[in-house]
């Protein structure tokens, strides 16, 4: 952040141009702030803006030299104040994101909160911790599920 500060949390963030947030930065911001604070901010027009710019940096964050081959429809489900699904395609060793469910059966779908995705992609969360604790669902693919993470570069706090 920029420095100045309201001592809101929420407003400080809505004052960000998330656009402008390197990975790294975002990384550093979550791992500052506890699920309770995630929680608060996750909360309407922010969360739709947060969800937006992680979901719209997945495709620039793919590395198709490890997927290789790989072809797979992911479905994301993020629980909070309403249900957010956005979709990640894997083929051709490209990826392509989507806001919204498609009528396509998901090789996979991780079903977790508002914190728990944030922490996620942000390299702020154990994936297998986060499954064992069931604070991250799984339905279909394990085994794609759970070496998903090899895929994007994600940032480190």
């Amino acid at each position: 952040m920029d420095g100045t500060s309201s001592g809101n949390l929420t407003d400080d963030l809505s004052a960000l141009d998330f656009a402008a947030v390197a990975p790294e930065e975002f990384a550093r911001i979550v791992k500052g702030l506890s699920a309770k604070q995630l929680a608060e901010v996750m909360r309407g027009e922010l969360r739709t803006r947060i969800l937006g710019e992680v979901f719209g940096r997945m495709k620039q964050q793919f590395r198709p030299e490890a997927a290789g081959g790989l072809t797979a429809l992911i479905r994301w489900k993020i629980t909070g104040e309403s249900d957010a699904v956005y979709e990640t395609a894997i083929a051709d060793g490209a990826c392509r994101v989507t806001a919204g469910r498609s009528d396509a059966d998901p090789r996979t779908t991780l079903v977790m909160a508002d914190a728990e995705f944030l922490k996620l992609v942000s390299g702020n969360g154990n994936p297998v911790t986060m499954f064992m604790t069931r604070k991250l669902k799984v339905a279909g693919d394990v085994g794609l599920a759970s070496g998903l993470t090899r895929y994007f570069d994600i940032p480190k706090a």
